[in-house]
């Protein structure tokens, strides 16, 4: 670790304070859920956009050079576009929410693809979705700041705001809360269906990155310019931030936290993976990834490969902490040691990571349209799965690490077993 970079003096915006953060006992959801009800929320009419009727585009084809093999179970192919993002509901796991470039949302059978209804009303391509803690309700955001939630069971839509252009979109892991961030900074929190409001306001540049905390009172916001703030969710406050030296040199592109939320980690176009204390909001250590020499001498005209962290996650049952980066390489990290564990190197680039719930085991999806399993114990390549004939963009792992739910550039979600015989 290099001076300068370890835990220090924190830079502060104006006369921000740092408040202590006062560990009490871990609440029960309920109490999660009555603590959000005391929120005190500013009233913020919400105009219902009007829906617009558009029509469907067919089916462009797919590109070729991808091998034909498919090892997907169920593929959905309503979308008529690339598919951004997809969402398990937490309660089953037997419904899919997927977004695409076609301005569509669908909630989908996992079992069989089977269409339960669409997310209607979009006017610009759906880049966020999920579902709320119990699977009552779905949320679709666009990339223009339309942001709808519908009621499952019903298929109705129950509420929808317009912010600002929209960065990223996340459900309070205990309550009908929702948080989002957006390219002028700030994150808005409401509770659903009420749409009652709060705003945290961030520096003037996109809040690029967010995670709730797992004591769901506080979450975690990165920024364009490199800082990251941990927000109080009920005081509306920022209890650190993280900037300057400490912060990143560029923008932040994914957080994450471990299971009780006493760690962040935070990963940035400068290629670092931050680790810090949630509750000292101080920098425990950098891992950073030394940089690979170049392949081949640049042309005239050509770029220079990029690299960056794309994804990053830790794992519930080791001190073990993955990092997913744009050439290819996943990192496993030992936090004990706050060394580099293993080394896995992919051909194209890492698009995200998941470890399973229970088991030092983690997936990647790339640009190359395979799905891997690796064992971050050995560092080996458990199984591979393809299936798709363009770019994964994002996936979804069940429960139990029995299917992966993956969307891709080539208009499709697709559904793939992945019991393995170790099991």
């Amino acid at each position: 670790m290099e001076p300068g970079e370890g835990p220090g003096a924190l830079g502060l915006h104006g006369d921000e304070e740092i408040i202590e953060v006062v560990e009490l006992g871990p609440p029960g959801p309920d109490d999660l859920a009555e603590e959000m009800e005391d929120v005190d929320f500013e009233d913020e009419g919400a105009e219902e956009p009007d829906a617009e009727a558009w029509e469907s585009e067919d089916d462009e084809g797919v590109e070729d050079g991808m091998e034909a093999q498919d090892d997907s179970e169920v593929t959905f192919s309503l979308h008529s576009a690339s598919v951004f993002c997809v969402s398990l509901d937490p309660k089953t796991n037997t419904l899919a929410v997927t977004g695409g470039e076609d301005d569509k949302a669908f909630v989908w059978r996992v079992s069989d693809g089977e269409l339960l209804f669409e997310c209607s009303g979009h006017k610009d391509s759906v880049t966020c979705a999920g579902f709320s803690h119990d699977s009552v309700f779905v949320a679709t955001g666009d990339m223009s700041g339309l942001i709808k939630v519908w009621r499952v069971d019903a298929k109705e839509e129950v509420w929808s705001f317009e912010v600002g252009d929209l960065e990223w979109m996340e459900w309070h892991p205990q309550a009908h809360v929702l948080l989002a961030g957006t390219a002028d900074g700030n994150t808005w929190m409401w509770k659903i269906p009420s749409g009652d409001c709060k705003t945290f306001q961030g520096p003037a540049c996109p809040a690029t990155c967010g995670r709730i905390l797992p004591d769901g009172k506080r979450a975690v916001v990165g920024y364009e310019d490199g800082t990251m703030r941990i927000w109080d969710l009920k005081q509306g406050t920022s209890l650190h931030v993280l900037k300057g030296q400490d912060g990143h040199q560029d923008p932040l592109t994914c957080v994450a936290s471990n299971q009780d939320g006493s760690l962040i980690m935070t990963g940035s176009v400068d290629c670092h993976a931050k680790l810090v204390n949630s509750a000292t909001g101080k920098v425990v250590c950098v891992f950073k990834m030394e940089s690979v020499t170049p392949k081949a001498p640049i042309g005239e005209g050509e770029e220079a490969e990029s690299n960056s962290v794309e994804s990053l996650g830790f794992c519930n049952v080791m001190p073990l902490a993955a990092v997913g980066y744009l050439d290819g390489t996943l990192a496993i990290y030992d936090l004990s040691t706050q060394s580099l564990r293993h080394k896995c190197q992919h051909e194209s680039g890492i698009v995200q990571l998941l470890w399973e719930e229970s088991s030092a085991v983690v997936y990647t999806c790339s640009l190359d349209g395979a799905v891997r399993l690796w064992d971050a114990r050995s560092g080996k390549m458990i199984s591979e799965y393809r299936g798709h004939s363009a770019e994964i963009l994002d996936f979804a792992v069940n429960k139990d690490a029995s299917i992966v739910v993956t969307t891709s550039g080539d208009h499709q979600a697709k559904v793939f077993c992945v019991q393995r015989p170790d099991r």
